[in-house]
């Protein structure tokens, strides 16, 4: 099949369109969210939480006195580790005082408070991450070789849904990140963290980072689609 060809005889593939598409809505997603973390990074809280404390506070309260608080040496990478029951900040989320450290940590917590409540949608998480690691790392050689042995549409099929797992993986993603981000709000309002200006600016910031998971998952769909639509029909395309 031919998708057609511009001025020069050189080939144009329409798919590509949904790789434009994906990173349009990454760079949308992205530019949000370095807003309002600026913002609100810039923002002190007024009862003078650093986000460490916040979280401690939080965890505390919560009856999870087991759940470790670590400061990371670097920059990013805010996150809840299951297996050993830790909420790692970045140095700046652990040591601020800012609106955005106090809602990045709560958030964390919320990934805590889920593991400690039975949260099924971060049970289903986890138990997928090994599997969409080797996934991930094995869908695009597979398609490759795929074609490069004649369009074996076996080795192509596995690595489409090798990389479906991807996919169903950044799904079972948003309720467990959308969850977390409500309970971390439901946590500042209750345990009176920020006042009222601060949890608007709060839920700002939980409201962006939610967003990037939405522009990823949908990005990886439309990579999915593009896959399917290239490789997914049966047999070798051609030019007749």
């Amino acid at each position: 099949m031919r998708y057609g060809y511009g001025y020069y005889g050189m080939y144009f593939d329409p798919t590509y369109i949904l790789v434009i598409l994906g990173l349009i809505l990454g760079l949308l997603a992205s530019a949000m969210v370095n807003s309002s973390m600026r913002k609100y990074s810039g923002m002190r809280n007024m009862s003078g939480l650093t986000g460490g404390e916040a979280a401690r506070r939080i965890l505390n309260n919560e009856g999870l006195h087991n759940v470790q608080i670590e400061c990371l040496s670097r920059e990013g990478g805010d996150h809840y580790d299951p297996r050993t029951n830790t909420v790692r900040l970045s140095y700046s989320n652990y040591n601020g005082a800012s609106v955005t450290a106090v809602g990045v940590a709560a958030h964390e917590c919320g990934h805590a408070i889920q593991h400690a409540r039975g949260y099924v949608p971060i049970s289903i998480r986890s138990a997928l991450v090994p599997v969409v690691n080797i996934g991930n790392r094995l869908s695009i050689p597979l398609i490759l070789l795929g074609v490069i042995l004649s369009w074996n549409q076996t080795l192509i099929a596995v690595g489409i849904w090798a990389f479906a797992l991807t996919v169903l993986f950044q799904v079972v993603t948003l309720p467990v990140e959308f969850n977390a981000s409500r309970r971390a709000l439901q946590k500042v309002e209750e345990y009176g963290l920020l006042t009222g200006e601060e949890k608007r600016g709060c839920r700002k910031v939980l409201t962006a980072a939610a967003f990037t998971y939405v522009a990823a998952a949908a990005a990886s769909a439309l990579q999915l689609l593009r896959l399917v639509l290239l490789y997914g029909g049966g047999g070798r395309r051609n030019d007749d």
